[in-house]
């Protein structure tokens, strides 16, 4: 099993699949944030990315039940990180610091990515 590149709380762009971002006017759409990675199964759940609707049964958090609208998984495959300084998608190299740190770095601009 590989090591993903993509963490908590990035911003990234969907390039495959159902949610598929899609370019207008040449621009890339508004990325969307990572709210959570599953890495033994090599997933992350993306905000307002891949939504499912959920039957609920009534509960004290829920008291009507009903249907929710919730994201499910999406593969870490359909995702692609967003370059930190133009706003497109890039792909990730992991390069080592003077004092031994690893940093993700944007292949396309060479800007370390937080």
């Amino acid at each position: 099993m590989s090591k993903l590149k993509i963490k908590k709380n990035d911003m990234v762009l969907v390039i495959a699949g159902n949610s598929k971002d899609r370019k207008s006017n040449g621009k890339y759409p508004a990325p969307h944030k990572v709210l959570k990675v599953l890495v033994d199964e090599q997933r992350a759940i993306v905000e307002g990315v891949n939504m499912v609707s959920k039957s609920t049964k009534p509960s004290a958090k829920n008291p009507q039940g009903g249907i929710v609208k919730q994201e499910a998984p999406i593969h870490i495959s359909n995702l692609s990180l967003v370059d930190p300084k133009t706003g497109e998608p890039t792909r990730i190299a992991v390069k080592r610091t003077d004092d031994g740190k690893k940093v993700r770095i944007a292949k396309k601009s060479g800007e370390e990515i937080k």
